[in-house]
């Protein structure tokens, strides 16, 4: 019990000391500030290069967005998360030497050149979204939470940003074991981390950017669009274009449609969804509906 109580400890002082850091010292390597620069400048390119040129400059829930980004990014991780998954990582480590097991790398990457690294990484990180963002889909419960993330009626940018602090739990723990096993340091997931970030936000972003043959690898704004269609056709009744990255896995398990470059696409959840427009209402409301609390 002593060690995860210091856990929970070094969780909180060490993760204080890390965000301090970061907003005190610029650099290269900082990712608050490139979380920052990135949306910066994805947004200045909406303005000046907007898809849909109805749309407002500051859509609608913009700021609640932006808030979403500190909340998720770093917040979340200051109240509980980081402490938290300290303790899960220790549990998880104990629960494997009860069989002995002492060391959860199956296959050494590192020995590999950092480019090949860096690729693998990727590949195996943005698989395992694809298929954890399926499960959001399919799966009711945590359909109840991924309706937060849908909740958007105008697309832009920040709305990669807006999920339920729950997905941040389910996603990191369910990476988890497949990214331990191939040893992933924390310098190499820093900079795919950052890359699939600005891919995110370019793909839920107010432009138009034709990829050419790349759409069948790289997902984009076009196709992840009618990801968030407010009504889903009849061959499609849970949802599809479930890649974060890479457009790629819906091509090859066919969960893929994309019927149309359509920029006056409806968005967001069915009108008979009456769902919360602030913080704590969409944050809460996963909870109330999944435990009966709440129907609709």
């Amino acid at each position: 019990m002593e060690k995860y109580i210091k856990a929970i400890s070094d969780g909180y002082y060490g993760y204080w000391n890390y965000l301090v850091n970061e907003i005190l010292n610029p650099s290269w390597h900082n990712y608050f500030y490139w979380l920052i620069g990135a949306s910066f400048v994805i947004w200045l390119l909406e303005v000046f290069f907007p898809w849909r040129k109805n749309q407002p400059v500051i859509r609608e829930h913009f700021w609640l967005d932006i808030f979403y980004l500190f909340w998720n990014y770093f917040l979340f991780s200051l109240v509980a998360y980081n402490a938290l998954s300290m303790v899960a990582v220790e549990a998880f480590n104990d629960f494997l030497g009860l069989f002995g097991i002492t060391n959860t790398v199956a296959i050494k990457i590192d020995q590999l050149p950092v480019w090949v690294q860096l690729f693998i990484i990727f590949i195996v990180r943005d698989f395992m979204q694809w298929a954890i963002h399926m499960m959001y889909h399919h799966v009711g419960w945590m359909w109840e939470f991924h309706k937060v993330h849908h909740s958007t009626r105008e697309m832009g940018f920040a709305a990669l940003l807006r999920y339920h602090w729950m997905e941040n739990i389910l996603y990191r723990t369910l990476e988890y074991i497949p990214l331990a096993m191939i040893g992933v340091g924390i310098t190499d997931f820093f900079i795919v981390h950052i890359f699939t970030l600005v891919v995110g936000q370019l793909g839920h972003s107010n432009l138009y950017i034709p990829l050419g043959p790349l759409r069948y690898i790289i997902n984009g704004p076009q196709m992840h669009l009618w990801h968030h269609a407010k009504e889903l056709p009849e061959s499609h009744p849970n949802g599809f274009n479930y890649g974060i990255s890479l457009s790629l896995w819906d091509f090859i398990f066919k969960t893929n449609y994309w019927p149309s470059d359509d920029e006056n696409l409806p968005v967001g959840l069915p009108d008979e969804e009456h769902y919360p427009e602030d913080f704590i209402g969409q944050n809460l409301a996963p909870f109330q509906r999944i435990f009966g609390k709440k129907k609709g």
